[in-house]
């Protein structure tokens, strides 16, 4: 039997995987803030007879108290962690300060990752293959990191902070074991393209009703596009970390993968954390 977390866990492809790996006979501690979609999870794990291999974890993982919370509830209920899957995200027409003073997207989406994974890599190593599967978008829509204003104080759109974090997130990746030499973690960074979730529904009108026509016709069901992600969490790649778009490697060149901003980008995130 083996273990994971997954934030994001009680919705769409979070809770997809969830429920992928409790209905194999592992144990998934699902971590969101909605109670209501928690016991909806929980419930679910009852009918697959799993209910005593599940937990729901509630915490606020836009606040940097809320993603320490859970890490500490994590490390309290766990000696070893198997895979971490990062799969929180909201898109977010309007721009949102949270309890930080941070921008949302840019703490829920990116920031949470940062420390939830650096954070647990203690419970990830004591595992035999741990893997990491971060949710990003490796190879999707363009965007960029606006370094002289990462919290987007100018400029603001939905699309902008969500790319962004898209791209803050590919070098998370690539930094990851720059950060941690020697580690056994292996870390996955997966665009799944498009599949049926409730993404859209934050998408202001008319965007939100396109995007779920389109869903209609063109998205994946959450049941299949999980199958490949969970293949990559049960035999990684040898590499330290990896990139795919729905199942194709991708190379690991350009810009958005450049180590050296990697590096920028580690130093600018402990300088926000630090602040």
């Amino acid at each position: 039997m083996r273990t994971y977390v997954i934030t994001g866990g009680t919705d769409g492809i979070g809770k997809g995987l969830g429920l992928h790996f409790l209905s194999r006979g592992d144990r998934v501690i699902a971590v969101a803030s909605n109670p209501a979609k928690g016991r909806a999870f929980m419930a679910e794990a009852e009918r697959l007879g799993a209910a005593g291999r599940a937990r729901f974890l509630r915490a606020d993982l836009s606040t940097v108290a809320g993603m320490r919370s859970a890490v500490a509830e994590v490390e309290a209920d766990l000696d070893v962690l198997d895979g971490l899957v990062f799969a929180t995200q909201r898109f977010q027409a309007r721009r949102e300060e949270t309890a930080d003073g941070l921008e949302y997207t840019f703490a829920l989406s990116y920031l949470s990752r940062f420390v939830i994974g650096h954070e647990l890599t203690g419970l990830l190593d004591r595992a035999a293959a741990p893997v990491v599967l971060n949710l990003a978008g490796p190879g999707g829509l363009p965007g960029r990191i606006h370094w002289d204003d990462p919290q987007l104080r100018r400029g603001y759109s939905g699309k902008t902070a969500a790319m962004q974090a898209s791209r803050c997130n590919d070098l998370l990746g690539v930094g990851f074991p720059r950060s941690h030499p020697g580690t056994k973690i292996r870390y996955v960074l997966y665009n799944p393209l498009f599949v049926k979730t409730g993404m859209a529904d934050p998408l202001p009108q008319p965007m939100r009703a396109v995007t779920k026509t389109l869903a209609l016709l063109l998205a994946q069901r959450v049941e299949r596009a999980v199958v490949p992600m969970a293949a990559l969490m049960d035999d990684p790649p040898a590499e330290p970390v990896s990139a795919f778009r729905r199942g194709k490697p991708l190379p690991l060149t350009g810009k958005d993968f450049d180590p050296e901003a990697a590096d920028r980008l580690h130093r600018l995130t402990l300088e926000i954390l630090n602040g």
